[in-house]
């Protein structure tokens, strides 16, 4: 009786860890990094503001203690919006690249438990190959993290070849994130925030700009992260290729694949995941291109842990054989080097 008493403790005990153990294998793929002294750089040009939100507090002891009570292994940092660009690029390359430095820095001191996608200096193309190169060859980054816009200057204009260029060669992981339109109606903005709907417009602008210009096709290396749930993409792909005749013949998108070019993205849910969301996002994608992600610390610890238990049983229902995949397994070849 004794025995059996103390072998079902040990089941016990034995299922208790390899639960945690499980838990603990989760991968934010999109969380964010809010150095001083960026913010520094940002207040003394009043532009705090500039994003129609208040950026939030950040400390990495606190990630860490949220990412403990989520059950999240590792996160993959990269710099928030607005981009530190005010005019002058030597004062935007100072200041990314201490941003880049102290995100390699917390990636070294807390090992396994951080990665990190370097920000660029752009719209300074010539200063964001040399960060590129900087970042992913001594600093040993895991990627780079590219706004939809920098001052006007979209993902996909030729104007970036070189940097793609250089990202291709080295295979790199591109993490996207939108950033307020060059051009923005504040009278709409001030009532509907940037994030509600301009920033899934932006990101979704974006990515059909490099489809359009052909990108992931002409440099077949790059791997793209597409945030929040994939914006509005599982609405706007199918009308684009449905347009795509009609284009063609008055002459737009001449030898562009949609299709393969769609092949090169990835999909962070950070966001509302719900499940409608997530079956829509399944009609442009698979789940081995789907990845956890928090926006952290834009979105408060408790609501993300909430999220996340959410998540698990929403993608145990819709796709039941790739809970695990979504949650860690496809961030780990995604970033694999």
């Amino acid at each position: 009786m004794e025995g059996s008493i103390i072998m079902k403790r040990l089941i016990f005990v034995l299922f208790f860890f390899s639960t945690i153990a499980m838990a603990q294998q989760v991968i934010d793929s999109h969380a964010h990094m809010i150095p001083q002294s960026y913010l520094d750089c940002l207040a003394s040009h009043d532009a705090l503001l500039d994003e129609d939100f208040p950026i939030p507090h950040w400390d990495v002891d606190e990630h860490l203690l949220f990412m403990d009570e989520a059950g999240i292994a590792c996160s993959v940092l990269t710099l928030p919006a607005p981009q530190p660009w005010f005019e002058d690029s030597e004062e935007s390359a100072k200041v990314i690249r201490q941003a880049n430095e102290e995100m390699a820095a917390a990636k070294a001191q807390h090992k396994g438990r951080f990665l990190f996608c370097a920000a660029l200096p752009l719209p300074d193309v010539d200063a964001a190959v040399r960060e590129a190169i900087y970042a992913l060859d001594t600093l040993h980054a895991d990627g780079v993290k590219l706004a939809s816009n920098s001052c006007g200057l979209y993902l996909g204009d030729p104007a970036l070849d070189p940097l793609m260029e250089v990202l291709n060669e080295r295979g790199a992981v591109i993490i996207t994130h939108p950033h307020k339109p060059s051009t923005n109606n504040e009278t709409l903005t001030s009532v509907v925030p940037l994030a509600s709907y301009e920033y899934l417009a932006e990101t979704s602008r974006a990515i059909l700009n490099m489809v359009g210009h052909n990108v992931m096709v002409r440099y077949p290396q790059l791997k793209v992260v597409v945030p929040h749930c994939g914006s509005f993409l599982p609405l706007a792909v199918p009308r684009m290729q449905s347009l795509m005749p009609v284009m063609n013949s008055v002459g737009y998108l001449q030898g562009v694949d949609i299709k393969q070019n769609l092949q090169a993205l990835y999909y962070d849910l950070a966001g509302a995941a719900t499940p409608e969301t997530i079956r829509e996002l399944l009609t442009i994608t698979s789940p081995s291109h789907l990845l956890y992600g928090t926006d952290y610390p834009y979105v408060k610890a408790p609501v993300l842990v909430k999220n996340l238990s959410s998540l698990r049983a929403n993608l145990a229902d819709i796709v039941p054989d790739d809970v695990d995949n979504i949650l860690y397994k496809n961030a780990i070849q995604l970033f694999e080097k």
